[in-house]
Order: C-alpha cells, then structure tokens, then sequence
C-alpha cells in the first residue's frame, strides 16, 4: 500500500510517493493499492488540471482509501471536492483540505 502526493512544485513529504503531473498519478492508482493520496490543483503551464485528473479518475473508477486537497487554488478544490464526493465509493474518505499534521508524521514514521 502507498500514499501519493500530486504537486508539481511543493516538497513531498516523507513516506509520500511524488506524482508531479496527472499520467503519473494514474499510473500510481492503476498500479498499486493507495491509501491516501493527496491532490493539488495547479500543475504547471500546459499540464492538465487536478479537476481534470479527477474527472479522469471518477471515469476510469480509481480511488484511494482516503483523498486530500492540498491546494491552494479555491475554486478548483471546490470542484474537485464536488466531483469526488459525488462518484466516489461509500468506502472513501474525502477531505475538502491538506492532511493534518499528526497524519503526516504518522506516515513519516512508517517509512
């Protein structure tokens, strides 16, 4: 099992596998169990956006046990957060917010 952090530019925090553009993370979600993935908006100049990672994510039905929105940008957590909450499985947890600090030291010291 393996936790996912999207971002193209923020440090990824230990015990996270980085994903720095959209084909990665579905790369990530197709080929491994993710328990928590944590999700950014804005992924650079002429990349697709973390809403379109999403609605590829609901088309294709690939989640983790649990989802971060991390970013920054309101409006695309807001559609993302939508999006997801409206097609995800009973079973996911979602977050309409970056992991908590405690959550991040707990996977720290896993690694």
């Amino acid at each position: 099992m393996i936790h996912v952090y999207l971002d193209d530019w923020r440090k990824c925090p230990d015990g996270f596998v980085l994903a720095r553009n959209m084909e990665e993370c579905i790369l990530l979600l197709e080929g491994a169990e993710v328990d928590i993935l944590s999700l950014d908006h804005d992924l650079g100049p002429d990349e697709p956006t973390g809403t379109e990672l999403v609605a590829e994510m609901v088309n294709r039905g690939l989640y983790a046990k649990q989802i971060y929105l991390h970013t920054s940008c309101d409006r695309g957590r807001r559609r993302m957060y939508e999006m997801l909450y409206m097609n995800k499985p009973n079973d996911v947890e979602l977050h309409n917010g970056p992991m908590p600090l405690h959550l991040l030291e707990q996977v720290r010291s896993l690694s």
